[in-house]
C-alpha cells in the first residue's frame, strides 16, 4: 500500500494516488470524507501486477480521514499519515494530510 502526493502550485488540489497491493481480490475501492465514504466513486483500477490504483485531486491544507474497501472488507493503510478511532466503525480510520 502508498500514498503518493503531488502538490500542484497553480492549483489548490494535490493529486492524491492512493494503490493497495491485492493480487486475490476481484475489487478495491478507497472510501473516505472526500467521497461521502462511496465506494463507487473511489474505485481503483487492477493493474497486471495485482495492485489496485488511482488518483485523485483532493483539496489541499485537509485532513481527511479514509480506508481501502478491499472485496467488501476494510483496510487502513500503514503509510497513512496518522490514524484516528472513530465510534461509528468501532476502528481507527487511516488519515491523510495534504
Amino acid at each position: 500500500m502508498s500514498l503518493k502526493k503531488q502538490f500542484i502550485k497553480t492549483k489548490p488540489v494535490v493529486k492524491v494516488t492512493f494503490s493497495i497491493d491485492a493480487k486475490d481480490a476481484d475489487s478495491a475501492a478507497v472510501v473516505g470524507d472526500f467521497n461521502n465514504w462511496n465506494a463507487s466513486e473511489g474505485a481503483l483500477s487492477k493493474l497486471k501486477n495485482g495492485t489496485f490504483k488511482a488518483t485523485y485531486d483532493l483539496v489541499k491544507d485537509a485532513i481527511y480521514e479514509f480506508k481501502y474497501l478491499v472485496d467488501g472488507n476494510y483496510v487502513n493503510d500503514p503509510e497513512a499519515d496518522s490514524y484516528k478511532w472513530n465510534d461509528f466503525a468501532g476502528s481507527e480510520n487511516s488519515v491523510l494530510i495534504v
